[in-house]
């Protein structure tokens, strides 16, 4: 019997209590992207709305972002952008700052990474907060990307970083979500 998709996502996330911090439920999809089967599934589950259409680059936040907008990529024949922590890109990049739980991190990318006018799909594994995401989104934005969507296989709704994104007008795409934080 073919499980769901969600069935398939689920079980394939590891959940660790008490990480990084006491109270913190860490979602692990390293384990979904040791299953060969569930990140097929995941992978061709984000790429479906866009299979077809022109998207000209997707973008992946670092680390795990990269792993699966790699993957989403090479399935819609799209360019990549890697979105890095501040000084790890070797070219002259443009950056911005975004908020984390406590203070604030810089992000970077390529500054001729991206054209005015070129479609994008940002990448992630999760979106908690949101801060990550919308330093990627405003970061893009400045470059003249056309975000057509951000991506992730889990969304955590408690923590409000879908609704901070689609506030930026950016439609988000998850495909599993888990209560709490």
């Amino acid at each position: 019997m073919k499980s769901s998709l969600e069935d398939t996502l689920l079980t394939s996330i590891r959940t660790i209590p008490d990480y990084p911090k006491p109270g913190i439920l860490f979602r692990d999809i390293t384990t979904l992207l040791g299953d060969a089967r569930a990140f097929r599934r995941a992978v061709d589950e984000l790429v479906h709305p866009w299979a077809g259409s022109k998207i000209d680059k997707i973008a992946g936040i670092e680390a795990r972002g990269f792993i699966l907008g790699g993957a989403i990529a090479h399935q819609l024949s799209a360019g990549f952008i890697p979105i890095r922590k501040k000084g790890k890109l070797p070219h002259e990049t443009v950056r911005v700052a975004y908020s984390l739980e406590y203070g604030l991190d810089e992000m970077e990318m390529h500054k001729d990474a991206v054209k005015p006018g070129e479609r994008v799909i940002l990448v992630d594994d999760l979106i908690a907060t949101g801060g990550t995401a919308e330093g990627a989104a405003k970061l893009l934005r400045h470059m003249g990307a056309e975000i057509v969507s951000a991506c992730f296989v889990i969304d955590l709704p408690d923590l409000g970083g879908r609704a901070r994104l689609e506030a930026l007008g950016v439609p988000v795409r998850t495909l599993v979500a888990f209560e709490g934080h």
